[in-house]
C-alpha cells in the first residue's frame, strides 16, 4: 500500500507501495476511443511494461483494440462496449488511466466542463471501486482539481479508499514547463526538469523554475511572460485547433510518461520522481500536485 512520508525540504513526497506488476502490467483506458484515449492506449501498446491492454468507452473501442492488436508488441488488447462491458474491462487491474470525458472548445475554462465530466468520472471511478479496488487511478478528466477530490468521494462512499492509489495526472504541466524553457535557453528538452506544483488549472499551475535542473534564470519580464504561457498553454492549443478539440495528443504523451513511471516504480525501480495531483498535507490545501517520490514498500 502506498504511504505518504514527512519530506524534507526540497525533496519529493514519498509514495510507498507494495505490488505484484514485475514487467507483467494490466492496464486499462476508460475512454480510450476519445482524442486522447487512441493515442494514449497506442503508447501504452508500445511499451515492454505492459503484458494486458483493456480498452473502454461507449462507442467504437472493437475496432479500436482491433486496429491496436496487430502491433508486434506483447501486450494483448481487448475492447469493451458500453457499462455492461465495463466490469470485465476492469477485473484483474494494476492501473487503470480516465481520460474519458468532454474536451474544451474556444471559450470554455475547465469549470464548463465540470459537470459533465464530474459525471462521468463519478460513474467509472464507482465500477473501478468494485471491481478493482486496488489498481492505481490515474484520472486526466478534467477539471483535475475536482475530478481528484469527487474519485476519493466514490472510493470513501464504497469503503476501499486509499489516498495514496489515487493520481491527478499533471503531467503536461511539467511537459510544457519543460519544452518552453528549453526552447528558451537553447537546451535539449529531454534534460530539463521543472517542478510544477499546486493545481492544474490557471493561476492554480505553479511552475517552480528556481528550481529548474539545470539551473536556469530569466529577467522577471521574462519570467512572468514564461509562467503565463505554462498556465495557459492548454488555452493556446484549444485556440490553434480552432474549435476542432484540446490538447489531445501531447497529452496522450504526458499520461502515458506518468503511468510508465508509475510501473516502473511497481517494478523496483528507485529514484522514480513525477508531480501529481494528491491528497496532500503539505499545504492548507487537502488536495496539491508535488513531486513525489514512488517506490516499492518492504511492507
Amino acid at each position: 500500500m502506498f504511504s505518504a512520508l514527512a519530506r524534507p525540504a526540497g525533496a519529493a513526497l514519498r509514495r510507498s507501495f507494495s505490488t505484484s506488476a514485475q514487467n507483467n502490467a494490466k492496464v486499462a483506458v476508460l475512454g480510450a476511443s476519445g482524442g486522447i484515449g487512441q493515442p494514449l492506449s497506442l503508447l501504452l501498446k508500445n511499451s515492454p511494461l505492459v503484458s494486458r491492454l483493456t480498452l473502454y468507452d461507449i462507442a467504437h473501442t472493437p475496432g479500436v483494440a482491433a486496429d491496436l492488436s496487430h502491433i508486434e508488441t506483447r501486450a494483448t488488447v481487448k475492447g469493451y462496449l458500453g457499462p455492461e462491458q465495463l466490469p470485465d474491462c476492469l477485473k484483474g487491474c494494476d492501473v487503470v488511466v480516465i481520460p474519458a470525458g468532454v474536451p474544451r472548445k474556444p471559450g470554455m475554462t475547465r469549470d464548463d466542463l465540470f459537470n459533465t465530466n464530474a459525471t462521468i468520472v463519478a460513474t467509472l471511478t464507482a465500477a473501478c471501486a468494485q471491481h478493482c479496488p486496488e489498481a492505481m487511478i490515474c484520472i486526466i478528466s478534467n477539471p483535475v482539481n475536482s475530478t481528484i477530490p469527487i474519485t476519493a468521494e466514490v472510493f470513501k462512499k464504497h469503503g476501499v479508499y486509499n489516498p495514496d492509489k489515487i493520481f491527478g495526472v499533471t503531467t503536461l504541466d511539467i511537459v510544457r514547463a519543460n519544452t518552453f524553457v528549453a526552447e528558451l535557453k537553447g537546451l535539449d528538452p529531454a534534460r530539463v526538469n521543472v517542478p510544477v506544483i499546486g493545481g492544474h488549472a490557471g493561476k492554480t499551475i505553479i511552475p517552480v523554475i528556481s528550481q529548474c535542473t539545470p539551473k536556469v534564470d530569466f529577467p522577471q519580464d521574462q519570467l512572468t511572460t514564461l509562467t503565463g504561457r505554462i498556465q495557459e498553454a492548454g488555452t493556446e492549443v484549444v485556440k490553434a485547433k480552432a474549435g476542432a478539440g484540446s490538447a489531445t495528443l501531447s497529452m496522450a504523451y504526458a499520461g502515458a510518461r506518468f503511468v510508465f513511471s508509475l510501473l516502473d516504480a511497481m517494478n523496483g525501480k528507485e529514484g522514480v520522481v513525477e508531480c501529481s495531483f494528491v491528497k496532500s498535507q503539505e499545504t492548507d490545501c487537502p488536495y496539491f500536485s508535488t513531486p513525489l517520490l514512488l517506490g516499492v514498500s518492504s511492507i
